[in-house]
């Protein structure tokens, strides 16, 4: 699944935890893959759908690929979610 809508992205429970996994640090795919019961390819589909929607960056180092949240990316969740406040 591929989507730039970030509430699509964030409807999924995996990426919700892989989420909540990268807002304590950033990881690989590897060290959030030991965190749940899904395949490793199966991670980094979920992490491509989260990049898709700008939730998340990633980096090169060496051969490792090292995901983030991308705070900037939760700024339309944000906005939406706001308007119920005021």
């Amino acid at each position: 699944m591929t989507t730039n809508d970030p509430f699509a992205a964030i409807a999924d429970p995996n990426r919700r935890h892989l989420l909540e996994e990268l807002r304590r640090a950033p990881r690989t795919v590897n060290e959030l893959a030991e965190g749940l019961p899904i395949s490793r390819p199966a991670v980094s589909q979920h992490l491509k759908a989260l990049l898709d929607s700008n939730l998340v960056t990633v980096t090169s180092d060496g051969t490792k690929r090292i995901y983030a949240v991308n705070t900037k990316g939760f700024t339309k969740l944000n906005i939406w979610i706001d308007q119920f406040w005021s």
